[in-house]
């Protein structure tokens, strides 16, 4: 009796071996990929602040801040206190005047000098009065620019200054 071999059934293809799966991407898979990694990094630069705009907001809301806390203590004690700009060798890039000497508030900006331009004035005024007229400071980094405005009464608020042609 002759020997059996018994064949495999046929899976569709020629010869009867079965289907391989293909591993891998398709063209059209990786092109999508790459589509939303180049919408992904453009978002995000669009997102991303100018590094020297950032840091001229960031100073403009400590300065009106510290102008705040100058004022109340100005205020509660009778002091006449004042804030200006400092262009000397002291080390210093700003000072208050007239606070007395328990209370010592920072002399120096956080990061790179700031130029600041006292609108109508040499100095700022934050007491003792509480009410101690408008006033205006132009704060510069670079090209960025912004305004600390006060109407006297109120706080002290950073406003945008808009953009001058060169």
């Amino acid at each position: 009796m002759p020997i059996r071999v018994r064949q495999r059934p046929s899976l569709g293809r020629p010869g009867g071996r079965p289907k391989r799966y293909v591993r891998g991407f398709t063209l059209i898979e990786l092109l999508v990929v790459v589509a939303l990694i180049a919408i992904a990094t453009a978002t995000l630069s669009l997102a991303l602040r100018d590094p020297a705009g950032a840091q001229l907001e960031r100073e403009a809301e400590r300065l009106a801040a510290l102008f705040e806390t100058a004022r109340a203590e100005a205020r509660a004690a009778g002091l006449t206190v004042q804030w200006a700009p400092v262009n000397d060798d002291s080390g210093d890039q700003f000072r208050f005047r007239g606070l007395p000497e328990r209370m010592q508030l920072p002399r120096r900006w956080l990061g790179e000098a700031v130029a600041v331009e006292i609108v109508g004035a040499r100095s700022v005024q934050l007491g003792p009065e509480p009410m101690v007229g408008a006033q205006r400071l132009r704060l510069s980094l670079g090209a960025q620019r912004i305004a600390l405005v006060t109407d006297g009464l109120g706080p002290f608020e950073p406003q945008h200054e808009p953009e001058t042609a060169p």
